[in-house]
């Protein structure tokens, strides 16, 4: 881990602030999503990609494990949430690898069942309830 920035935010609506920070400053196209139920993990990703994907209505990819949306630049974007997935067979067999090596920009809620088949290049957004309702983001890079 080379580089890493936090922040802590007192309401959802400062967000904006994240997803600019994420927009203007991340390359990779793997970002690890962690964090307890309920932290905000999905909320993120809406918003991210309502910048990203604004023409499209961003949902929770829950039940359907994997949401593809198109970027303003017509290319793919997957919303992954891996929390139902028993082992690393049933990721294999929902084609991760294809996703994780499309090059295309791959959003993983609850990666850590996947955690073998992850290239060393991550981004890692780390969420956490902070006293009361304050929500912490640090965002890492992984090497």
């Amino acid at each position: 881990m080379k580089e890493q920035k936090s922040f802590v935010l007192d309401s959802e609506e400062e967000l904006d602030e994240i997803v600019a920070y994420f927009v203007n400053n991340i390359d990779e196209s793997i970002v690890l999503l962690e964090g307890d139920l309920g932290t905000g993990k999905t909320t993120f990703v809406k918003r991210l990609l309502s910048v990203l994907s604004p023409l499209e209505e961003a949902s929770s990819p829950t039940f359907s494990l994997v949401n593809e949306y198109l970027s303003l630049k017509n290319e793919s974007i997957y919303h992954m949430d891996l929390y139902r997935l028993e082992n690393i067979d049933e990721a294999l067999g929902i084609g991760i690898e294809e996703y994780l090596d499309s090059g295309n920009l791959c959003l993983i809620e609850w990666p850590e069942i996947i955690i073998d088949l992850l290239p060393h290049n991550c981004v890692k957004i780390q969420i956490s309830i902070v006293e009361d309702d304050k929500r912490q983001f640090t965002i890492s890079k992984t090497y």
